[in-house]
C-alpha cells in the first residue's frame, strides 16, 4: 500500500516534499499522479520526492516523476524545447523544479538506466535536496 505525506519547507523558495512509503507500481501509480496533480493545481512550483521508504519503483512511478517534470516545466517555461535538448545532451541541464532524495541503490540504478539522472538531481538526504532549490 502506498502512503503519501506532504510537507512544505521554506528554502530560497517554498519546497513541497512528498514523503512516500510503500511500493510504487502499476497498481497504485494513479494515486501518486493524482496527488502530484492536486499539489500543482494548488500552487506547488518546486517538488521534492522523498523515496526513503519506497522499496520498489516501477516504470509507472518513473512516468509520474517525468510527468511532474513536464508539468512544472510548462508552468515555469525556463528553456525552450530545443535549448532543453541541447543542454541535456551536454549534461548542462538539471531541473530546478523537481528533485529526488533517499533513493535505495536499486531505485537509483533504475533511475540512471532510465536516463532520469540526466535532468533530475538525486540527493542522499532531504536537507541537501531542499538546500539545492
Amino acid at each position: 500500500m502506498l502512503d503519501i505525506k506532504v510537507t512544505t519547507e521554506n528554502a530560497r523558495v517554498p519546497v513541497t516534499i512528498m514523503h512516500m512509503s510503500g511500493d510504487i507500481d502499476s497498481s497504485n501509480f494513479h494515486l501518486f499522479q493524482a496527488r502530484v496533480d492536486e499539489l500543482i493545481a494548488g500552487g506547488a512550483l518546486h517538488i521534492l520526492f522523498n523515496l526513503a521508504k519506497v522499496p520498489h519503483l516501477s516504470s509507472a512511478g518513473l512516468r509520474v516523476i517525468h510527468n511532474t517534470f513536464n508539468k512544472l516545466r510548462m508552468i515555469h517555461k525556463d528553456v525552450s524545447d530545443d535549448e532543453l535538448r541541447k543542454k541535456m545532451s551536454t549534461g548542462a541541464y538539471k531541473s530546478p523544479y523537481v528533485k529526488v532524495a533517499n533513493l535505495s541503490s536499486n531505485i537509483a540504478e533504475v533511475f540512471r538506466l532510465g536516463g532520469f539522472e540526466i535532468y533530475i538531481e538525486m540527493f542522499d538526504n532531504v536537507d541537501s535536496a531542499i538546500a539545492s532549490f
